[in-house]
């Protein structure tokens, strides 16, 4: 059963597991006035993000399609939580070669997203890469389903800041990710946590 806080305990829990990357949870939980009200949300196994930036400070961004929302998006790399035992900043590393074909020497943690808190529990940590370098062409990963047209473009990070205030940036991960990564160089990027 789902803990909840202790001013708003969780009387009841159902989980059904859809697939292995979410389940829909329904909540009976006692509001602190004493109603118990029902809450619906998408339990999710969580994801990561890499913004990839090289020494011209620019940040490597990706072209995906997503059926969800019916279009071709730029983002970030990025993937699921879903390997188990795997560290968050071993699976960014993974998905930074498998989607971008790079590696990268200085691994950051840059910032931490509850995507969409009113309807799931999703929590996407953003890291920082730099010191970025190609994977050898013969250790490379051999792209499938959508992944198999995803594009690569390098874009000065003014650049991408301003793809997001045109809204031609609108993943929400991305948008973050940029936007931390501008704030992070104008820092002179100091005062990251580590990976």
């Amino acid at each position: 059963m789902s803990a909840g806080r202790s001013d708003y305990p969780v009387v009841e829990h159902v989980e059904r597991p859809v697939n292995p990357v979410f389940s829909l949870v329904s909540d009976k939980v006692r509001m602190p006035d004493g109603e118990v009200a029902r809450r619906d949300f998408m339990h999710h196994v969580g994801a990561v993000a890499a913004v990839a930036v090289d020494a011209d400070e620019s940040v490597l961004l990706i072209r995906q399609y997503r059926h969800p929302v019916g279009e071709t998006m730029w983002e970030l790399p990025a993937g699921l939580t879903d390997v188990p035992g795997e560290a968050p900043v071993d699976t960014a590393r993974r998905e930074l070669a498998e989607e971008a074909d790079l590696t990268a020497r200085d691994w950051r943690m840059l910032l931490e997203l509850h995507t969409t808190p009113g309807c799931s529990d999703e929590r996407i940590r953003v890291y920082l890469a730099r010191e970025v370098a190609p994977v050898p062409a013969h250790e490379r990963f051999e792209r499938t389903a959508e992944e198999a047209g995803l594009t690569t473009r390098w874009v000065p990070l003014a650049d991408a800041v301003a793809m997001v205030t045109t809204g031609e940036l609108t993943n929400a991960t991305a948008v973050a990710g940029v936007l931390a990564a501008a704030r992070s160089r104008d820092n002179g990027w100091t005062g990251l946590r580590p990976a």
